[in-house]
């Protein structure tokens, strides 16, 4: 475990610092939601503002004591990895969790329907009804739209509505429903499932009264002035189409004069417009309620959100590899039959690999409360201004090792003094990351940030 690369990131959805143990309250809410969530390491001995290493003044008595508080506390049973790390004249105590097959864990003493957390961003969240459901319901290796409704009867599917969005790709007979899971069996009798109530049920709406698209075009870059706004309400297949049209019409576009006539060219890549919006609709968690899926518009950005976050296992990092997690396996299996998603877990790189094309920054990806929102943005990437000697500092520290004030300072031939001066000042820019004890800490290592 490389604890100097830790100590280079933020707190994050897999990373937590703790001063000490003085509070094994935090602690617990903080493995309890690693397990729940997507895993993760906590480190024992650093300042959680600051990134001081404080260390530990007994690190076997500290280890001890967490292995004992964990095995008495958290239910089901939770087996942390404990390693003490070496920092320094001191210790440190890392203490990494990964995700677990046997969620939800709690805290015992306030029981699995108030002790049960989730990791949201850098903070604990106490997991509400709905998230405890999906919580069991991953364990058990099950979807929420595949869960059948058993009040209603397959008349609830419109299969008219299914057959003419299958029109373009094929002939959708009415025992294909079964096949893609819109209708099941359920004590002797075909019902529809939650997936095929969504995709075409003809009452869809009083069943699931937020399950549509809110679209909005803002005049500035915040919600104060709204210049238009649209609502769908309709299949989510004919959303899809009416939300990424919204998005074209009020995308800024201007023209490039080429040697034969003049081309147009959108601020938003039509690639990414697509791949967002399928997506929030794909992966939406359709057991939250209280709002829609929301599209934004802004002079500089394109907003996406929908509600729920990543699926238990995933963080935004994995997204950029490929990794995925289907959320809603009925919505996704019919959205493959249709041709809107064309291959798991390639939709953000495709998202991404449009916007460098388009010279844009790479999407953002982002947990926000209990909602995922992808951002795309419209202006041209502006790398930071970098003079001679911020890029000999940049270059010095490409190596990844981490170099002192002063190896820094003899390589631009600038005084300790103001080479802090260059430091703080790239840090402050989120070029450079500090690692040490404190400010004052004579030993501090600078390095790029990742």
């Amino acid at each position: 475990m490389d604890l100097v690369e830790m100590l280079t990131r933020p707190e994050g959805k897999t990373l937590e610092f703790k001063r000490d143990l003085s509070s094994p309250d935090g602690v617990l809410r903080t493995l309890v939601a690693f397990a729940n969530t997507a895993g993760g390491t906590l480190l024992v001995g650093v300042e959680d503002r600051s990134r001081n290493v404080r260390g530990v003044s007994d690190a076997l008595d500290v280890e001890e004591r967490i292995a004992n508080v964990v095995s008495d506390s958290i239910a089901p049973r939770l087996l942390p990895e404990i390693e003490i790390l070496p920092w320094r004249r001191t210790q440190v105590i890392a203490i990494q969790i990964h995700p677990s097959a046997a969620r939800p864990h709690y805290l015992k003493r306030e029981g699995a329907e108030s002790g049960t957390y989730v990791r949201v961003g850098s903070t604990n969240r106490r997991a509400d009804t709905e998230m405890l459901q999906e919580l069991r319901r991953t364990a058990r290796g099950e979807t929420y739209d595949e869960q059948p409704m058993m009040d209603l009867d397959s008349e609830a599917l419109d299969f008219r509505a299914a057959s003419e969005s299958f029109k373009p790709t094929r002939t959708l007979r009415r025992r294909d429903l079964e096949t893609l899971r819109l209708l099941t069996t359920h004590q002797g009798h075909t019902v529809p499932t939650v997936g095929g109530m969504l995709l075409f049920g003809r009452e869809r709406e009083r069943h699931f009264p937020d399950a549509w698209i809110q679209a909005g075009r803002f005049s500035g870059r915040d919600k104060a002035k709204i210049v238009d706004g649209a609502e769908f309400r309709g299949l989510p297949v004919a959303a899809i189409d009416a939300a990424i049209a919204f998005i074209e019409k009020h995308s800024l576009h201007g023209a490039e004069i080429g040697k034969v006539r003049r081309m147009e060219r959108w601020s938003l890549p039509p690639v990414a417009v697509r791949e967002a919006v399928i997506n929030a609709v794909a992966h939406a968690d359709y057991a939250q309620r209280g709002a829609p899926i929301r599209v934004s518009i802004f002079d500089d950005r394109l907003e996406i959100e929908n509600p729920g976050l990543l699926p238990f296992g995933l963080t935004v990092a994995d997204l950029a590899h490929g990794i995925s997690k289907l959320r809603n396996r009925v919505i996704g299996r019919v959205f493959h039959a249709l041709g809107l998603i064309e291959q798991w877990g390639s939709g953000i790189q495709r998202m991404t690999a449009a916007c460098r094309e388009a010279g844009l920054q790479d999407p953002l990806f982002e947990e926000i409360a209990t909602r995922f929102r992808t951002t795309i943005f419209t202006s041209q990437v502006n790398p930071p201004t970098l003079d001679d000697t911020d890029q000999a500092i940049v270059d010095r520290l490409s190596d990844g090792q981490g170099k002192l004030t002063s190896e820094i300072a003899a390589v631009i031939g600038l005084t300790s003094r103001a080479t802090r001066t260059r430091l703080a000042r790239l840090a402050g820019n989120g070029l450079v990351r500090e690692v040490g004890s404190g400010p004052q800490d004579p030993k501090r290592r600078y390095f790029l940030a990742k």
